[in-house]
């Protein structure tokens, strides 16, 4: 029996965030990306084959009710992962516009080197690139 919800493809996700005029100015600077639609609660940004939904948490019931909405501050329940070619660049890149790294540039031991940063919702990103495949 086939999947009725195609497992391959998603197409976007949504973040909860308190102010979307500064999560606009910071998704613009970090990612160089123009928005693709915003309002007075939403702004999002088409990433090749994703959008990234930035939601004022005033919204967000009427999205997912009934389920509640987190508060602000609440514990990581997620991270959202770019693969790269090079995660140090990507590091240094950051670092130039004013970004605070949470950890890294670190090689984990299931074989990617990584860097993660969060948003100013603290939502967490991480860059990723595989290392090179050693004999052993």
């Amino acid at each position: 029996m086939a999947s009725v919800v195609p497992k391959n493809n998603v197409g976007a996700i949504t973040l909860f965030i308190e102010d979307p005029p500064r999560s606009k100015t910071f998704y613009a600077n970090v990612f160089d990306v123009a928005p693709i639609y915003e309002d007075d609660d939403a702004v999002a940004f088409r990433f090749d084959n994703l959008i990234v939904n930035l939601l004022a948490v005033r919204a967000a019931p009427e999205l997912v009710a009934p389920a509640p909405v987190a508060e602000p501050g609440a514990e990581a329940q997620f991270q959202l992962t770019i693969w790269v070619d090079d995660v140090d660049r990507v590091a240094a890149e950051l670092d130039a516009r004013g970004v605070p790294l949470l950890n890294g540039p670190v090689d984990r031991e299931w074989g990617v080197r990584t860097v993660s940063f969060t948003d100013p919702d603290g939502h967490i990103w991480e860059v990723a690139h595989d290392l090179p495949a050693t004999d052993g």
